[in-house]
C-alpha cells in the first residue's frame, strides 16, 4: 500500500491515471510526519554560519540521544547512484550522519516482537539536511546515493569493529531474499 494518494481524475491530460499526491515529509511545525520505528531516533542539527564558514555539531556526550559513549567512528563513501543494503547488526547501533552529499537512508523493522514490527523509515539527509540518525539493533538498513557526488557518512558504532567475528549481516538488496523480506524497492 502506497503512502501517496491517488490524485483526483483529471480529464484530458496525457498520463492522469499514473499521477499520485505529493506529501510533504514534515508538518507545519517542521517535524518529521513519519512515525518512527521503536528505537531509531533522528536528531536533527544545524550548519551555524560565522565568518569563516559553518560549524555543525555531529554528537555531543550531553545528548540523551548518545547513551553509550563513541568507541570508534568511521567514514564511509558512496558514488552516485549506488546502493548499499541491507545491513543488520545483532549487538551494536550505528550512529549514522551524512557529510557531504544527498542520501535516501531506509531502515526496515523485521523484529517480530516490535511494536513497530514491518513498518518502513525513509530519511533524506544531506549537509543541507544534517542530522543524527541512530539505529539499534536488529533493523535492517541501508542507503542511496540520490546525489550527483560521491557521498560521505561518518558512523560512531556503539562498539568498535571486531576484525575476526564483525558484527555485520548482509543481506544484499538486490537479491530474491531481500525482494521477499525488506518491503522496498531501491
Amino acid at each position: 500500500m502506497s503512502d501517496r494518494q491517488q490524485v483526483p481524475k483529471i480529464p484530458d491530460v496525457v498520463g492522469a491515471d499514473e499521477l499520485v499526491a505529493k506529501q510533504s515529509a514534515v508538518n507545519e511545525q517542521g517535524k518529521l510526519r513519519a512515525v518512527p520505528i521503536d528505537g531509531v531516533i533522528f536528531r536533527p542539527v544545524r550548519a551555524v554560519p560565522h565568518e569563516d564558514g559553518h560549524v555543525t555539531e555531529v554528537a555531543r556526550a550531553s545528548w540523551g540521544e548518545l547513551a553509550d559513549p563513541v568507541v570508534q567512528v568511521h567514514l564511509t563513501t558512496t558514488f552516485p547512484g549506488r546502493v548499499r543494503a541491507w545491513g543488520l547488526h545483532q549487538a551494536s547501533t550505528d550512529r549514522l550522519f551524512v557529510v557531504s552529499g544527498l542520501m535516501k537512508i531506509v531502515v526496515f523493522d523485521g523484529r517480530h516482537d516490535s511494536p513497530t514490527f514491518g513498518r518502513l523509515n525513509e530519511f533524506t539527509v544531506s549537509e543541507k539536511n544534517p542530522g543524527l540518525l541512530i539505529i539499534p539493533p536488529n533493523l535492517y538498513h541501508g542507503w542511496k546515493n540520490i546525489g550527483t557526488w560521491e557521498a560521505t557518512i561518518i558512523n560512531m558504532p556503539t562498539a568498535m569493529y571486531a576484525y575476526e567475528a564483525p558484527d555485520a549481516l548482509d543481506l544484499p538488496w538486490d537479491s530474491d531474499a531481500a525482494a521477499r523480506i525488506v518491503p522496498y524497492q531501491w
